[in-house]
């Protein structure tokens, strides 16, 4: 192992508040660093500082000889008026060499990245294809070590596991920040998180995020234990120094001495300790009884002559925990804006309970308006809030989610994206809901604030529709998942890998015979009556279906009670008896169906 870049004292404050002091670490060729840590510990100002795009307020950065560092941001701007080629041509000029030799490799690397036209312009590129050509254009550069900021947003699941990849099979070393703890447990052989929790101001580990998880909690219990020994033996010294102790004596000036040094280490270990604050979170729901929230029967959708959407066939009801799951543009948001009632189908018939409450979590933040102050957007009087039937002063409501006293009047258009993020969440606790629809939650939260809202969500009593890219989130909370593959197919399914054979297996390739036109469908008979036996099997469903909940709800909590790594072993458990009841569930619908269509 060689040392590549070491730091000395580093520190760094944003206006009045220190964002990291004292950083003293160091990063080797053979490293592999995921960095995570609380928003606004200063993360990103770190890396630009390791890149040289910003100065630090004090310390010094030693880098080896001739170094060639990598820098990728997380917002991607390319040249006005740039081809796509262009940008990773005009960054391969800075290697030297030959520019014909430069149009060469930044064909091979486009053609492996799968970029297909390298003609189109930077500026047509969807969000995820601009983050690949932003990834491109550092790795051209062959660099020693590439610093890289969130480099899974914009990304859908396909694109990010391109870019676990990609960076698997390079030979460089890299520092990645993200909070996408599938990820960082693919690709890291190190983890450092970035906090004020810690006496270095950081706390680093050798192995992935999970190993991490194992040495932090052992960390943090020791320093609880030691806080709550030192306040013991500060008591104690405080009742010495209040008998007035003469200081004449060495041995009485020591312990006055070391008293003093006790209690600042005490207040120093309580000012660590309360540092790992995590916003708190909790989903309220109605009081509804309904078995059946909203079922969609045979729903079509299209946007000009693109099916997004066909034959979709669902059941949410109360338990219900259904994570969407493909690539960007493969219908999710419109499934989520069918489901919420912003669209109206094409074909089929989605039913929804009476007074039914849906709250949406939307991930362009378009119910924030940015000029209105943090406090109005936390609360309508901008005084206090009614959470759970108490109400609650402002104050105390904006610190349940981490915002300072001061950040009150700022306005959200101030506020990073993480805290916006924590302003949404906000709203939403304040609305009783019987569906929960949560479209990219996960985006600009740190890790902390993700295992507050799942545990939340665990919890959560109504019906819960999920979009995220987070793998870790999704498997944790979902009892179903529904993939979708951009071309109107739609397949349920229990996990991830069982999606990704899916895909693969709906793939259109050259190899595949093109499938004959279809037969214009017959008509459809006219509606049968219910036979006997199945107008018993319809008296009989509801206590059917109720059985099947309990079925259910024993496998839910079987799961709750689970480490989070033999989440998957039961997952075909709670699949099973998901698939049970929706199964139920159709059934009940169609037989409703068949036997008011008969009366009519």
């Amino acid at each position: 192992m060689a040392l590549l870049l070491s730091t000395r004292d580093l520190s760094k404050s944003f206006g009045a508040r220190p964002l990291f002091s004292n950083i003293s670490m160091s990063f080797d060729d053979a490293e592999r660093t995921g960095m995570i840590g609380p928003n606004g510990a200063g993360k990103s100002t770190l890396l630009k500082v390791l890149a040289g795009l910003e100065p630090s307020d004090s310390g010094e950065i030693v880098t080896r000889r001739n170094l060639k560092l990598g820098y990728l941001a997380q917002s991607d701007t390319f040249p006005e008026g740039a081809t796509v080629e262009n940008v990773v041509v005009a960054a391969a000029a800075n290697t030297g060499g030959d520019e014909h030799e430069h149009h060469i490799a930044a064909a091979i690397l486009l053609d492996k990245m799968g970029f297909k036209n390298f003609d189109q312009p930077a500026a047509e590129l969807s969000g995820g294809w601009r983050k690949r050509l932003a990834i491109a254009r550092q790795m051209i550069q062959k660099p020693d070590l590439l610093l890289l900021d969130e480099p899974t947003n914009h990304l859908d699941l396909e694109g990010i596991l391109w870019l676990e990849k990609m960076l698997l099979s390079s030979n460089m070393a890299f520092v990645v920040i993200s909070h996408d703890r599938a990820f960082l447990e693919r690709v890291t052989n190190r983890t450092v998180e970035l906090s004020r929790a810690y006496a270095d101001g950081y706390f680093s580990v050798n192995g992935p995020y999970s190993q991490f998880v194992e040495k932090q909690a052992e960390y943090l219990l020791s320093q609880q234990s030691r806080q709550q020994s030192l306040a013991s033996n500060v008591r104690e010294e405080i009742e010495w120094l209040r008998r007035g102790p003469k200081a004449r004596g060495t041995k009485a000036k020591g312990r006055i001495d070391q008293a003093h040094e006790m209690m600042a280490e005490l207040s120093e270990l309580k000012t660590r300790n309360n540092q790992g604050g995590t916003a708190g979170i909790d989903f309220s729901a109605t009081d509804r009884k309904t078995r059946k929230l909203i079922s969609m029967v045979d729903v079509a959708k299209s946007f000009g002559d693109r099916p997004l959407l066909k034959d979709v066939n669902l059941v949410l009801s109360p338990g219900t925990k259904l994570g969407l799951i493909g690539p960007n543009g493969s219908g999710k948001s419109t499934l989520i804006k069918l489901l919420s009632g912003q669209l109206v189908p094409d074909s089929g018939v989605i039913k929804r309970a009476d007074a039914l409450k849906v709250v949406v979590f939307d991930q362009t933040r378009a119910q924030l308006d940015p000029n209105q102050s943090l406090r109005h957007a936390l609360s309508e009087s901008g005084e206090q809030v009614v959470f759970q039937g108490r109400a609650q002063h402002i104050v105390g409501w904006a610190q349940r989610f981490l915002f300072r006293t001061e950040q009150l009047d700022l306005p959200v258009s101030q506020l990073s994206g993480g805290e916006q993020a924590r302003v949404m969440v906000a709203r939403m606790m304040l609305e009783p809901a019987d569906v929960l629809i949560l479209d990219e939650p996960t985006n600009d939260l740190d890790i902390a604030s993700l295992n507050v809202i799942e545990q939340s969500l665990e919890s959560f009593p109504g019906a819960l529709v999920l979009v995220t890219h987070d793998r870790f989130m999704l498997e944790r909370l979902s009892t179903v998942l529904l993939g979708l593959d951009g071309r109107g197919n739609s397949h349920l399914i229990t996990d991830i890998d069982q999606y990704l054979r899916w895909r693969e297996s709906t793939e259109p390739s050259a190899d595949k015979p093109v499938a004959k036109a279809a037969s214009p469908a017959p008509e459809k008979p006219a509606v049968k009556k219910l036979t006997y036996m199945e107008q018993r099997e319809l008296e009989k469903m509801e206590s059917a279906v109720h059985e099947a909940e309990e079925e259910l709800a024993t496998a839910h909590a079987e799961a709750a009670e689970a480490d989070w790594t033999k989440a998957k072993a039961i997952g075909e458990r709670v699949a099973a008896a998901q698939a049970k009841v929706d199964s139920l569930y159709a059934r009940w619908q169609e037989l409703e169906d068949r036997a008011s269509a008969a009366k009519a």
